[in-house]
């Protein structure tokens, strides 16, 4: 019959007798078993011996019947598991199982150092595999089963190699943060507070090293809890760049996780800065790169520019990569000054490399070459390039007459009214800018018609055009 129980079995030491050790709780369910506690004081676990040292096991202190009526030994008594608190056998049932039959099984327990077994189940059981429970960590002690009839109990079966009780072990492991897992970049003065969690069971030994070497604890300190490990610089410096590694032991088993930590800080100016050229409204400069790149690599270089009228700073160039090159669009006859940063992840230098001489933007030599030409003569006799036009008004309203003259020197303009010149007459008045000619007649009277002429003289000739102009009198009833 195969069955499986778990069993508690009475509390008793070696000092007691088989009748005390055979007392059990009756509200016991069958099968189901604590563990026998030690007398006195528990004993402090100790780490499983090698298998060549383990001791053997005590031998039995009852005698066997040699009769057909009891069973024989049962077979393959093997320790199936071992946790921190309990344990489990099986075993299969003996070859003979006596002329009276079988009425189970009695699973007993002898501590190591001890001499007498002490039941573990108070009645047999009819079952082939058995756990015993609420074991304390360090205990070590052996285990057999007898099969047991009406006539007694048969021959035990005996495990070869003591049991002992010790808390499982659970391999360690580190989560390194995922921040972590590349270069930790810090600036010289800042804080570096590192927290890796990791897992083991028991507690593990924890331990750091940078670089290799044992860490400065006046620099550095750790505080190892249960489950991280916390690594502390209160100001950092660019002698704590390197390599952390943790590693996590026990009981023979490791972990290890290593952690970039680069610290850093502005970098140094460039060593020394030269202007190369000027040419037109450009200017050629060169510079040699900072011996202290800040522990970390460069992004560039700034480039600015101030001329010395305003002695004012403009970029023109930033995290440019060369060593070498040319500014452009200055200003024709100002004098200009350079400098130069370098950048890294902390920023610009604190300070700038300045070139010593100004850049002089020169203005060209422009001389003029004027070309050899005839002098146009522009003089010319008057003509009119718009005539006088028929006129005719209403008496009592002003009105005025209009012509255009071209000539060279400016010429001489007479009015006339039927061939008679009128210059002087108030009733008229005459105007002339540039070569346009007007005749104003104010207020006239049907006495004012008649033929006009513009007569235009100059040293080269003269010209002359009339219209007629005819004053409409008012019609009388």
């Amino acid at each position: 019959v195969m069955e499986n129980t778990t069993s508690e079995a009475p509390a008793c030491g070696p000092e007691e007798t088989s009748s005390e050790s055979a007392k059990v709780p009756a509200t016991e369910p069958p099968g189901e078993v604590a563990a026998p506690e030690p007398p006195g004081e528990e004993q402090a676990p100790q780490p499983q011996e090698p298998a060549s040292q383990a001791p053997t096991a005590p031998a039995a202190t009852k005698p066997v019947p040699a009769s057909e009526d009891i069973p024989s030994a049962p077979l393959l008594l093997t320790l199936e598991d071992v946790s921190h608190s309990s344990v489990t056998v099986s075993w299969e049932p003996p070859e003979r199982l006596g002329r009276l039959g079988l009425q189970g099984y009695v699973l007993e327990l002898c501590r190591e150092g001890a001499s007498e077994w002490v039941p573990v189940n108070a009645r047999p059981v009819m079952v082939t595999q058995q756990t015993v429970r609420n074991l304390a960590l360090g205990d070590k002690f052996f285990l057999r089963v007898s099969a047991v009839s009406s006539a007694g109990a048969g021959p035990p079966a005996t495990l070869d190699q003591p049991v002992h009780i010790q808390e499982s072990v659970e391999a360690p492991k580190i989560r390194v943060p995922r921040h972590l897992r590349q270069t930790y970049i810090r600036q010289v003065g800042e804080a570096v507070n590192l927290q890796i969690p990791f897992q083991g069971k028991p507690k593990p030994q924890a331990s750091w090293t940078h670089n290799g070497h044992a860490l400065d604890s006046q620099r550095v300190s750790v505080r190892t809890g249960d489950q991280d490990s916390i690594l502390f610089i209160r100001s950092a410096q660019r002698s704590d760049s390197g390599r952390y590694e943790l590693t996590v032991r026990l009981e023979g088993l490791e972990a290890k996780a290593a952690i970039d930590i680069l610290v850093i800080e502005k970098p140094g100016a460039p060593s020394s800065i030269r202007l190369l050229d000027v040419w037109g409204c450009n200017a050629a400069l060169e510079w040699t790169p900072p011996t202290d790149t800040g522990n970390t690599e460069l992004l560039g270089y700034t480039v600015q520019k101030a001329d010395r009228k305003t002695g004012q700073w403009f970029t023109v160039l930033e995290r440019f990569h060369s060593t070498t090159c040319t500014i452009s669009d200055l200003i024709v006859g100002n004098s200009y000054s350079f400098r130069v940063f370098s950048e890294n992840l902390c920023g610009l230098s604190a300070s700038a490399a300045v070139t010593k001489g100004l850049a002089h933007i020169q203005k060209a030599d422009i001389a003029a070459k004027p070309k050899g030409f005839m002098e146009r003569d522009f003089s010319e006799a008057p003509s009119f390039t718009q005539p006088l036009a028929d006129h005719s008004s209403t008496p009592g309203y002003s009105t005025q007459l209009f012509c255009s003259v071209r000539a060279s020197p400016k010429p001489k303009i007479i009015w006339m009214k039927n061939n008679m010149e009128i210059q002087g007459d108030p009733r008229y008045r005459t105007l002339s800018d540039q070569g346009i000619c007007t005749l104003e007649i104010r207020k006239p009277s049907p006495f004012d018609s008649g033929v006009y002429t513009c007569k235009a003289v100059n040293v080269l000739g003269e010209a002359s055009v009339d219209c007629r102009l005819e004053v409409k009198a008012s019609a009388t009833h």
